[in-house]
């Protein structure tokens, strides 16, 4: 067993978070005066609901006061989702993160921001978005080996794909279509 604290909380957890059907993403402890606060984060496919994350708290506080990891002092614990924007690490990130715009730091220094198309275990097909809106995006293959760092970037005006918006209207027009022959 290692003697980090937080990589011996790492080794309490992640069974616990995959037996609920849980990925544990990260564990922090930090000192909040006299107190210990503990953070934890947890994901899913699909992501995870209010109720996931507080029993999966329960899980945790039990294991913690069980195990007496944590000693006699008092601690805070905090049980979340890597939030909004998140960062894009491993493989099971970037396929969550598919249709979604990243900030992405390249190896070479270079930066781009780009929408995840699709993703595997070696990397992720992109659309890199043009600078400053000029010109149009452009498909990229990066591997992650090319990715220095990555994150989810929060979108508040997307914009509709327009294929999207054409298979809306293709639904409207067969409602439509259906609601002129019930009129008949």
């Amino acid at each position: 067993m290692s003697t980090n604290p937080t990589d011996r909380l790492r080794e309490l957890l992640e069974p616990l978070a995959a037996a609920a059907g849980l990925d544990l993403e990260d564990v922090k402890v930090t000192q909040q005066g006299s107190r210990r606060q503990v953070q934890v984060d947890v994901d899913a496919d699909g992501g995870v609901d209010l109720d996931a994350v507080a029993d999966f708290s329960h899980l945790v506080s039990q294991a913690l006061d069980d195990s007496n990891l944590m000693g006699d002092a008092p601690y805070v614990l905090e049980v979340g989702s890597p939030g909004a924007e998140r960062p894009l690490a491993l493989p099971r990130h970037w396929a969550r993160a598919e249709g979604r715009l990243a900030k992405i730091h390249l190896v070479d220094g270079g930066e781009i921001v780009a929408r995840v198309l699709e993703s595997d275990e070696d990397g992720a097909l992109v659309e890199v978005q043009p600078v400053k809106g000029r010109g149009k995006p452009k498909e990229r293959r990066l591997e992650f080996a090319e990715v220095a760092r990555a994150r989810v970037q929060v979108e508040f005006n997307r914009k509709e794909d327009e294929h999207v918006l054409q298979a809306v209207e293709s639904a409207e027009d067969t409602v439509d279509d259906a609601s002129d022959e019930d009129d008949e």
